[in-house]
């Protein structure tokens, strides 16, 4: 093939065709879990979250949440993946090389979002959130006193009991949570997100009638069920509430991944090292919202 302008840019749109539908093809769970907040700068201050907005009478004058002094900022980052390809493999027309790169670069750009909402997900017992604690922890101050969305109990379907101490307690907790003037938020767990390891317990303790112990199941069908192999604990598990529209997590964008190309024949990798350039580019971060929408359990416990 001759190398010039008008090949190199047949060659790379065929290339960003292939980026492009493999990366509407990936698959990709971090919508069930996260809300995607907008950026329009290098970072995003999330004030805000500590007015946890709700309706009230009015009487007299209106009483306006005042933002408190927390200072929750999530800044930008920049993320690439970048594919050479060699300007003798568009001479000799073994461009086929490439293509499950492109592909590769399309889905693996499809799924910056999961890698950055369950990377969210992994740190939540030791990363701090809008209020200065972990974002699982058993001491958010709310209202003057200390509230918990975390346990350490294991999920299990071994005894009516057992369930109840783990995976109800969690609900109920999450049901119980109220905002700084003590009305409740009526959190609605819907999501149990568990790691592959725990797949089969948590699949049966939201599908079977019975518990292993005869007795009968009560939380079949309160949650949908996501199973993610990011997450890094095979004994941890999490309840959210994703049915608000503020959510637990947040992936904040900047620029969403798109397909990026270096053609430039006089380019200087060009002209020395006979390479032209593609790949995906995307400027993006993660960030807890409120906690109240989500419980932790280790899962380390009995």
């Amino acid at each position: 093939m001759l190398v010039n302008k008008s090949a190199i840019q047949a060659v790379f749109i065929g290339l960003k065709t292939l980026f492009n539908n493999a990366f509407a093809a990936a698959p990709s769970t971090w919508e069930k879990i996260a809300m995607k907040v907008p950026s329009s700068t290098g970072s995003n201050l999330y004030a805000w979250l500590s007015a946890f907005p709700k309706m009230r009478r009015w009487v007299g004058e209106k009483h306006v949440k005042n933002l408190q002094a927390y200072s929750y900022s999530v800044t930008n980052e920049d993320f690439e993946a970048t594919v050479a390809v060699d300007r003798n493999h568009i001479e000799d027309d073994q461009l086929g090389i490439y293509q499950p790169q492109a592909q590769m670069a399309g889905f693996s750009a499809k799924q910056l979002p999961d890698e950055i909402v369950y990377e969210l997900v992994n740190g939540g017992f030791s990363s701090l959130c809008y209020d200065g604690q972990y974002f699982f922890d058993t001491d958010h101050p709310v209202a003057g006193q200390s509230v918990s969305n975390m346990s350490t109990k294991a999920l299990t379907i071994s005894t009516l009991a057992a369930a109840q101490a783990s995976y109800g307690a969690a609900r109920t907790a999450m049901r119980k949570f109220k905002d700084e003037d003590g009305r409740p938020i009526n959190c609605i767990p819907t999501v149990l997100l568990v790691p592959p390891a725990l797949e089969d317990t948590a699949r049966a303790l939201l599908t079977v009638d019975r518990l292993e112990d005869g007795k009968p199941n009560p939380y079949k069908g309160t949650a949908e069920l996501v199973v993610e192999a990011r997450l890094t604990s095979d004994t941890a598990w999490f309840l959210l509430d994703t049915s608000k529209p503020v959510r637990p997590f947040i992936y904040q964008e900047r620029k969403a991944p798109v397909f990026v190309q270096q053609i430039d024949a006089e380019a200087e990798d060009v002209f020395n090292r006979k390479q032209f350039k593609f790949g995906a580019e995307a400027r993006a971060a993660g960030g807890y919202g409120f906690w109240q929408m989500a419980f932790g359990s280790t899962g380390t416990g009995a």
